[in-house]
C-alpha cells in the first residue's frame, strides 16, 4: 500500500491539518478509501504491519518523520546502519 512522502504530510499540515489528522490521513484514511481497511491502516492485531520508528514526536512537528531510527517491513527490522547502507547502494547505482 503507498504512504505519503514527507513532503506530502508536511504540505498537509502547511494547509491546516494537524500533524494527528496528516498521520491518519496517510494511514488509516488511506486504507479505508482503497477499501483495504481490514489489513492496513491501523496497529492492530491480525493486520499487516510495516512500521516507522522515529527518534522524535511527529505530532510536535510534522518534519520529525525525517528522522527514522528503524523500518520494520515484512516482520524484519532494518536499522539506521542497514538503511543508510542500503540509500548508498542506491545511490551508487544511480551514478553508474
Amino acid at each position: 500500500m503507498a504512504t505519503a512522502s514527507h513532503s506530502e504530510l508536511t504540505d498537509l499540515v502547511a494547509t491546516g491539518f494537524t500533524p494527528m489528522q496528516a498521520l491518519q490521513s496517510a494511514t488509516r484514511d488511506a486504507a479505508c478509501f482503497s477499501g483495504q481497511e481490514k489489513d492496513w491502516g491501523t496497529v492492530q492485531k491480525g493486520k499487516l504491519a510495516d512500521l516507522v520508528l522515529l527518534n522524535a514526536n511527529p505530532l510536535e512537528n510534522i518534519g520529525n518523520t525525517r528522522q527514522i531510527s528503524a523500518v520494520f517491513v515484512n516482520g524484519k527490522m532494518l536499522d539506521r546502519r542497514t538503511l543508510d547502507t542500503m540509500l548508498d547502494k542506491i545511490q551508487t547505482a544511480d551514478q553508474k
